[in-house]
């Protein structure tokens, strides 16, 4: 006969049930077998793997270290800040502007992750982590974060429930892209000692795969058309074998830990990723750790981290780890140099002093030369010129990393290259001898991009092209032009093609192109740059224009950008004049040029104070002016925005700040405003967004009915939401918007004191009430039984579902609903605890006619079955044992009399139950039994 679907379903489900025993088995075994048999090649193989990976990660080179000189990772590793959390999506912004929305929330309280934590599972999550993707600027500090990671496992100090660890670099795989391996081959490939130990097959150990770099990929990684595969030990192109091992077809019991930038973050599929974080860089107590481990001189420390903060842009780019390094370096060298000099201030001074530092190491540690001969050889300049070429025509291309030919076609020696470690790191692997491609790249694109803007520079000078012009001139009178350049016409270029940028891809690119003009910053380099630079004419030409650009409506960051390249060009005439203004208090908003409000922006944005707490009543309560002050918004974490004259326009900007990735935004008060539902639904999509972080809402008095009430709750209703506050205070939510907003809200006994006092008030007008699903408990219930009291109160219907309510709460609430005055009908207390008592006075206060519905049930774990029954006596409503175990009293089909429990009462196989009764007059005529019982034994009906 065949088999019924339940027979199959239970067979089914002890197939999956030994299945997943036999992996559990087949793991417990692997971890046996490596410490009964030591004397197999697995141990020996993990043992020489962690010898080689401890080898190749304990020390680190620090750019230019001297010859055969490396740190210990140890002993200079500084803990990052890890967060948790974000889309695995792409951030189109300029990565500066990333690091500088990072700094603003570094010092907020998120949930950190520590490097070996990276695999296990937060609390509350029961599902294995098996890929993580963490994102991170260039230079924050990824690769090192897996070096780490490998040393920590190699040296028995973490995550030694993991077999073997395989990490891997995107760097190293590209140049695999023409060749064909099986997964036990590519491992054996970079990993020789799982060949030596004949090892072909990973599926009963607990493996982790690294692979660092996604952004570098140049694999066609297609997770839709890729064909899959199952088999480690089938050949095929790399390609294939990385895309089948992050969707989990190919070893699905490994780990997987995937590194990127933020632009690369989209290439792998969101249901490929267990877990996304983010490397966050350096904390401001983070940045301080690295410079006290880093000079060990408390002095000079204190002077070089004193430096940093006086310099906002430094400060703020600080926060990758690899710019700490430059720093450190420089400012080390400045203050240890006979000739002294000023701490350079702005990123411009700062990677020329890098330029200089690393020029005088080729003099004298390769060149042979002494400390005091000029740094700028013929050789040197030739090598800056072809670094600056390959920076300039790579960045236009969107190139990060480059290969030999890139390299060789801007006339870079290969083996004068490694001299200038500082500038180039080369990433390959000499000993595989299957392949020969070296890898190189710019140790932080900022340094390309000041690279660049030197080489567009010194073209100028010398020849009087313009690289950034898209075809070049050949009139007369251009040629006329490039014998006598003026700097002025390639600063005017190239303002205009940055404020083209819709992502700000080339706001670095001008400041440095900028600062390189200034005498001050041309005498650094005097000997490599041609000195027919730019006359302070010329430089007035450029702050005119910038000043006139600012005078046209470009958006915040397009205006704030050029502030940055008035800093540039030692300009601060505007920014003075509102400052003088602020200190005055004469600021006069109604006056302001749109010059002088990005000012005013460019201000607020660079001071700490102000972006903690921002008032628009200090500058102006209009709306005109937020619109105008909106960037300040976003970066600040509380801004104060009541009595402003706000309508619906400005909850559609606030909307786009609060769902801004890079937003700030905790405290929101919007009191006293006609913002209207209309408002409040186009604010309640910001709050949707999974990118807001607004944890207080006022919307006091702002005009607010059920509609708005309605866009509310479902906007904070969602799970990424961190809304902690919300006051709708003086609006109209209406019955049914109260009751959408109270439900399942987290409210306290604190709640109920407020809500008591709003019942017994004469002027109240709440006739329904939704507590469900908070944690009021019976203290909480006493204090909502007070306002119930009340001769006042109006309340009908009154819902405590799931609020951890007992027999203490019970009694409250029986005294208080009994009263002459209540004008309670129904009552909710499911899912809570009210024990015998409790029913037993809840069911009398019913039976009275005291309360005339009521729904309440002792255990939501046991209310499985319904049932609804029409009848004209009640004759199932029955008193079970309830939590005592014992039953006092049982009623009677006619429910007429309530008679001892003397007589058998029905079979029931739970002593708890849930009991609802409808009551029109003085007899039920509905009854819902929520219970679970057995079949009745034979015989009985």
């Amino acid at each position: 006969a065949p088999s019924s679907p339940q027979r199959t379903d239970t067979t089914t489900a002890s197939l999956q049930t030994l299945h997943r025993s036999d992996n559990i088995i087949c793991k417990k075994h692997s971890t046996l077998y490596f410490f009964l048999f030591p004397g197999t090649s697995a141990p020996i193989c993990q043992q020489k793997l962690k010898y080689g990976l401890k080898k190749r990660f304990q020390c680190v080179f620090e750019g230019v270290s001297k010859a055969g000189e490396s740190t210990f990772l140890n002993q200079i590793y500084t803990e990052l800040h890890i967060t948790e959390g974000g889309a695995a999506e792409v951030n189109e912004e300029h990565e500066v502007r990333q690091i500088e929305a990072a700094s603003r929330t570094a010092d907020r309280a998120e949930t950190s992750i520590r490097p070996g934590d990276i695999f296990k599972a937060s609390p509350g999550r029961s599902q294995p982590i098996r890929a993580v993707l963490t994102k991170g600027v260039a230079g924050i500090g990824k690769t090192v974060l897996t070096q780490k990671f490998t040393l920590d496992w190699a040296e028995d100090k973490d995550n030694q429930d993991i077999h073997f660890t395989f990490p891997f670099t995107f760097r190293e795989l590209n140049v695999l892209k023409e060749k064909k391996f099986s997964l036990v081959g590519l491992v054996r490939h970079f990993f020789t000692e799982t060949k030596e130990a004949g090892l072909c097959s990973f599926e009963n150990f607990q493996v982790v795969f690294i692979l660092d770099g996604l952004d570098e990929c140049r694999l066609p990684l297609d997770f839709q058309n890729t064909e899959f595969l199952t088999d480690v030990t089938e050949s095929t192109s790399v390609d294939v074998l990385l895309t089948n091992l992050i969707r989990g077809k190919l070893l699905p019991s490994a780990r997987l830990w995937i590194t990127t930038r933020p632009a690369a973050a989209n290439q792998i599929p969101a249901d490929c990723v267990d877990r996304v974080t983010e490397v966050r860089g350096f904390t401001d107590p983070q940045k301080e750790e690295y410079f006290r481990r880093r000079f060990r001189e408390e002095e000079q420390a204190s002077r070089i981290i004193s430096h940093i903060k006086t310099s906002r842009s430094l400060h703020i780019m600080c926060h990758i780890p690899v710019f700490c390094w430059i720093t450190a370096t420089v400012l080390e060298k400045v203050l240890n140099s006979r000739e002294g000099g000023e701490l350079p201030k702005t990123l411009t001074q700062m990677y020329i002093h890098h330029l200089v530092v690393h020029a005088k190491v080729k003099t004298v540690k390769y060149g042979g030369g002494a400390a005091t001969e000029p740094h700028w050889s013929p050789e040197s300049r030739k090598m800056m010129e072809s670094l600056g070429k390959l920076a300039f025509e790579e960045l236009q291309k969107g190139n990060l990393i480059f290969y030999e030919p890139d390299l060789t076609e801007c006339g870079i020696d290969l083996r004068a290259a490694s001299v200038y470690s500082g500038m180039l790191t080369q990433i390959f692997r000499e000993e595989s001898g299957l392949y020969q491609d070296k890898v190189f790249c710019f140790i932080h694109l900022s340094l390309q991009e000041f690279l660049a803007a030197l080489h567009v520079h010194q073209t100028f000078i010398k020849s009087g092209i313009n690289l950034l012009e898209e075809q070049q001139e050949t009139s007369w009178w251009s040629k006329v032009l490039m014998k006598n350049p003026n700097l002025h016409r390639l600063h005017q270029r190239a303002v205009d093609e940055a404020l083209k940028s819709p992502n700000g891809h080339l706001d670095l690119f001008l400041h440095f192109l900028l600062g390189l003009s200034l005498p001050t910053n041309q005498s650094l380099l005097r000997g490599l740059l041609a000195q027919r630079g730019s006359s302070s004419q010329t430089n007035q030409k450029t702050v005119q224009y910038i000043k006139e650009k600012l005078s046209e409506s470009l958006s915040a960051e397009r205006s704030i950008n050029l502030f940055h390249c008035l800093n540039e060009l030692n300009d601060g005439s505007l920014v003075e004049e509102i400052q003088q203004s602020l200190r005055s208090g004469r600021l006069s908003t109604d006056e302001l040029s749109p010059a002088q409000w990005s000012a005013l922006v460019f201000i607020l944005l660079s001071s700490e104070e102000d972006l903690k707490e921002f008032d628009l009543k200090k500058y102006s309560a209009s709306e005109e002016a937020l619109l105008k002050l909106l960037p300040v918004v976003k970066a600040s974490s509380k801004a104060l925005l009541s009595s402003c004259g706000l309508s619906e326009r400005s909850c559609g900007a606030l909307s786009s700040v609060l769902s801004s990735q890079s937003s700030s935004l905790t405290h929101l008060d919007l009191s006293n405003n006609q913002l209207q539902d209309s408002g409040v639904k186009l604010l309640s999509s910001g709050l949707e967004s999974p990118h807001c972080k607004l944890e207080a809402l006022s919307l006091s008095g702002c005009l607010v009915s059920e509609e708005g009430c309605a866009s509310l709750v479902s906007a904070v209703s969602s799970k990424s939401s961190h809304l902690r506050e919300l006051d709708l205070s003086y609006n109209h939510p209406g019955d049914s918007g109260v009751e959408k907003l109270l439900s399942s809200c987290g409210l306290s006994e604190r709640s109920c004191g407020a809500l008591s006092s709003v019942l017994s008030s004469q002027s109240s007008s709440l006739t329904h009430l939704d507590l469900s699903n908070n944690q009021l408990q019976d203290s909480g219930v006493k204090l909502l039984s007070s306002g119930l009291e009340s001769p006042h109160c109006k309340l009908e219907a009154l819902s405590l579902s799931g609020c951890l309510v007992s027999e203490e709460g019970c009694a409250s609430l029986v005294s208080a609903v009994s009263s002459k005055s209540s004008h309670l009908r129904e009552l909710d207390l499911s899912y809570n605890h009210p024990g015998a008592s409790g029913v037993e006075k809840l069911f009398a206060a019913v039976w009275t006619g005291e309360i005339k519905s009521t729904t309440f049930c002792s255990s939501p774990a046991i209310c499985r079955a319904a049932v609804k029954i029409s009848v004209e006596h009640c004759s199932f409503l029955i008193f079970p044992p309830l939590l005592s175990g014992k039953s006092n009293h049982k009623v009677t089909s006619n429910v007429s009399t309530v008679s001892p429990a003397g007589e058998q009462q029905p079979h029931i196989i739970h002593s708890l139950c849930c009991v609802m009764v409808t009551c029109q007059s003085s007899a039920p005529d509905c009854v819902w039994v929520e219970k679970q019982w057995s079949l009745p034994e034979s015989g009985e009906r």
